[in-house]
């Protein structure tokens, strides 16, 4: 099932409880949490004592996506105050595989983002370990950023590398998601949509969630139904 995970990042700073909680009432299952060192992005956002705050809150999975220089020496940090998920860039990760190493050996699901000019080829040495992949489909840094058009394509090159090593790893984009492009994104081969901005600064954020989240699972419902007949037609001329 595609999974719809707003995006703290554009929830209200001075009070982020009640916005977790209509996420939780609304049915989310993950709530993405966004780290920014004003070094790798040029913004800076919280850290390890919001994400131990939010930890003690929220039953929900905490995907902790680090935009920091060095996330080799502070990984583990946030691995123990609370991350589910810990995604690290391939840009400024010095040892990449062991790193990705030291997360599951923690209980932690690790994956790993791509900027934008960032090829998937990349990942050809480190895939096997990731339980994600992170497709950034605008510049990081700030939210409420314009899709870049491409990033589709980019899901799609993903997709096809992972099947030819014959993984299991989810497939997450990041940036300019919103319920116009929900679909296509689920189409495309995206398994986890961030959202930001066009959950929280919506009118009703909870609606806004579950039309996204309706998008994607009719979407994917609609692949598997497509996807049917010619596994049935091959098995008849098997």
């Amino acid at each position: 099932m595609p999974l719809v995970a707003p995006s703290l990042l554009s929830a209200n700073f001075a009070n982020l409880l009640p916005d977790i909680r209509e996420m939780e009432e609304a049915g989310a299952s993950v709530l993405h949490f966004d780290v920014m060192d004003g070094h790798f992005v040029p913004n800076l956002t919280v850290g390890i004592p919001v994400l131990r705050s939010v930890r003690k809150v929220t039953k929900l999975e905490l995907d902790v996506h680090l935009m920091i220089s060095n996330p080799d020496h502070m990984a583990e940090a946030f691995a123990e105050a609370g991350a589910d998920w810990v995604t690290v860039h391939y840009e400024s990760s010095v040892h990449l595989n062991r790193l990705l190493t030291m997360l599951r050996e923690r209980k932690v699901k690790p994956g790993v983002a791509l900027n934008p000019h960032t090829p998937v080829s990349v990942l050809e040495e480190s895939l096997f370990l990731c339980h994600h992949v992170l497709i950034m489909s605008v510049n990081p840094g700030f939210g409420g950023q314009k899709f870049i058009s491409t990033s589709f394509e980019k899901v799609r090159k993903l997709m096809d590398l992972i099947r030819s090593r014959g993984l299991e790893v989810r497939i997450e984009i990041d940036g300019g998601i919103g319920p116009a492009n929900t679909a296509e994104a689920v189409e495309s081969g995206v398994d986890v949509i961030v959202a930001g901005s066009a959950i929280f600064d919506a009118s009703s954020p909870r609606e806004a969630f579950r039309l996204m989240q309706r998008s994607a699972d009719e979407t994917r419902a609609a692949k598997v139904r497509a996807s049917a007949p010619s596994a049935q037609a091959r098995s008849v001329r098997t």
